[in-house]
């Protein structure tokens, strides 16, 4: 059974790993960043757990801007804590445990999170590849994002929340 949780210091090595396993090295964060992250915004941070294992989490800041800048990844002292938004940073799912409604469970938690906190909206960047499934949580591409994260082609969308 998967279990969503709020993730604790001790889980960071874990994200790490899953997040080096789940996208590029020009696109993932690493542990020391993990860790300045969850210094900052801890409380954004959720896993999903298997048993005593991660195998999968989402993450992201705070902030009043309707699009997630490329500076917000590797500067955690960004986040705003007053702002009308939560960003996804990520959402990752170890390979062995897609497809199997985990990424989903992640996200429902992340917006009830949102809702929670009286946050107005989510934003996010995502591929083409992954519009289908943010759309099917409300989510609607703005535009093409300026972002060059990694060097590949994003999509700003946003997730409007009724608070």
């Amino acid at each position: 059974m998967i279990k969503i949780e709020q993730a604790k210091t001790e889980d960071l090595k874990d994200i790490a790993i899953i997040e080096s396993i789940c996208f590029p090295q020009a696109e993932a964060c690493g542990y020391e960043e993990f860790v300045k992250r969850y210094e900052v915004f801890g409380e954004n941070f959720l896993v999903a757990r298997k048993d005593d294992q991660i195998v999968g989490f989402i993450n992201g800041n705070e902030t009043s801007q309707r699009y997630l800048p490329d500076c917000f990844y590797s500067d955690a002292s960004l986040h705003d804590s007053k702002g009308i938004y939560m960003t996804v940073f990520g959402i990752d799912v170890l390979p062995t445990y897609q497809h199997r409604g985990i990424a989903s469970m992640l996200m429902h938690a992340y917006i009830d999170l949102a809702k929670e906190k009286g946050k107005q909206g989510i934003i996010l960047t995502c591929k083409d590849r992954l519009l289908p499934f943010y759309e099917k949580f409300g989510y609607q591409k703005l535009q093409d994002s300026a972002s060059t994260h990694g060097g590949a082609k994003w999509n700003d969308m946003f997730l409007e929340i009724d608070v």
